[in-house]
């Protein structure tokens, strides 16, 4: 997670690369196909699959036009191709409360976007990063705080795709899982 202003009051932010609504569609369907989670897993809804490239937390509302100009700037001039589902994780490694699918970068266009990204905000708003970057699409969160069992997964689907757009998200935490909307979208390509 990104650090935020200590005491800041205003909306939750992320910015994320969105994949193609098939490639959503597929992973989403996986997921569904996988009886040993049921019961463990709550599906995330294939309109909210993304990959997250900077979580920026509660922000301070002046920021807001800032960031969203950094993400029209950022994915102005990037592109995010030739990537490809992995394995399915559980993140995070030692406590895990979401089950997500890997993303290979073999170009490097994501690396660079998210290093892009990142001094972008860095250099408007001070944001930084306190995490290593670790490509993934969250695609089921935890439903309960017991302990998981050994689960047997399928593997995941081989899904080659490039991404379609860099958003900003605000997000609101409901007791059904968030809730997102863009504030500024870029498509890519």
């Amino acid at each position: 997670m990104a650090r935020s202003r200590p005491g800041s009051a205003g909306p939750r932010l992320f910015v994320a690369l969105d994949p193609p609504d098939d490639v959503r569609e597929t992973l989403t369907a996986w997921l569904r196909a996988q009886r040993a989670v049921h019961g463990f897993v709550r599906s995330v809804p294939a309109e909210n699959l993304h990959l997250t490239l900077a979580f920026l937390g509660a922000r301070p509302p002046d920021e807001l036009e800032r960031i969203a100009r950094v993400v029209a700037d950022v994915g102005d001039v990037s592109s995010a191709l030739g990537l490809s589902t992995g394995a399915p994780v559980w993140l995070p490694p030692k406590r895990p409360t979401a089950l997500a699918v890997e993303v290979h970068d073999d170009r490097g266009d994501l690396a660079e976007l998210h290093t892009s990204l990142a001094d972008a905000l860095r250099d408007a708003i001070g944001w930084s990063e306190d995490r290593p970057f670790r490509p993934h699409v969250t695609v089921g969160r935890r439903t309960a705080s017991t302990p998981l069992p050994k689960l047997r997964l399928e593997p995941t689907p081989a899904i080659a795709f490039d991404g379609a757009a860099l958003v900003l998200y605000r997000s609101t935490l409901d007791p059904d899982g968030a809730r997102y909307a863009a504030v500024e979208r870029v498509d890519l390509g």
